[in-house]
């Protein structure tokens, strides 16, 4: 129960502080924080988190990297249900929380997406659904050789948080335009929720993509890191 604790909580702030920069602050007139900004709170959120609990969940955050964790042999069957309950309340909590706290501003509308992830005219640069799918499998493949890189047991000890975080970075930089990226089912379920509409019909991609990249990262990893007999 304190890993499944771990993981709400963890994906809380994840969705918080990712989802939270982007409706609250990335357009805030005059100082906001932009793309950039908003890839950069994501990536502190893992990087904080994964420093505060990854001795204690192993700090996934997100059903794809727990299926990936699972594919790739680091994660066993039997607790990737739970996992993936706890991401997703914590996920849905978070967004509980930015919703009272954005709806307290006079220009607020949730039809706006509310941190939302989309494609086709739901999406910020009106990226097609395969450009949208291609993006998610492809982000969320190499999100997975990240992990599963800088926490192999082979690396440098003590800087998987700080690769992983910056790599999320990096993937929102490349990805926000396309999708407002997601790699994480968590995260876009939990915001999704309270927006409704187009994006709960969306949201199959935002499940089917990162699980598939997910997959894919995890054995491509077993096949390059595999040590030779």
């Amino acid at each position: 129960m304190k890993q499944f604790g771990a993981e709400f909580l963890g994906t809380f702030w994840l969705v918080l502080g990712g989802c939270g920069s982007a409706v609250l602050a990335a357009a805030f007139p005059g100082l906001g924080i932009g793309f950039a900004g908003v890839a950069l709170a994501f990536g502190l959120t893992v990087l904080t988190m994964a420093y505060a609990i990854g001795h204690i969940s192993g700090c996934h955050l997100n059903p794809a990297v727990s299926v990936g964790l699972w594919a790739g042999g680091r994660f066993p069957a039997n607790k990737l249900l739970p996992y993936i309950v706890a991401q997703v309340l914590g996920a849905t909590a978070a967004a509980a929380v930015l919703y009272v706290i954005a709806s307290g501003g006079p220009a607020f509308d949730v039809a706006k997406g509310f941190a939302s992830n989309g494609y086709g005219e739901h999406s910020p640069g009106h990226y097609s659904m395969l450009a949208a799918l291609v993006t998610e499998v492809v982000m969320t493949m190499f999100f997975l050789l990240i992990i599963l890189g800088a926490t192999d047991k082979r690396a440098p000890a003590g800087f998987a948080p700080i690769a992983i975080g910056l790599g999320l970075t990096l993937i929102h930089l490349i990805s926000i335009p396309v999708t407002n990226t997601s790699v994480n089912p968590a995260r876009s379920t939990g915001v999704a929720l309270f927006v409704g509409d187009w994006a709960l019909a969306q949201l199959w991609l935002f499940w089917v993509a990162p699980i598939v990249g997910a997959l894919l990262g995890a054995l491509a990893y077993r096949f390059i890191a595999a040590e030779e007999s």
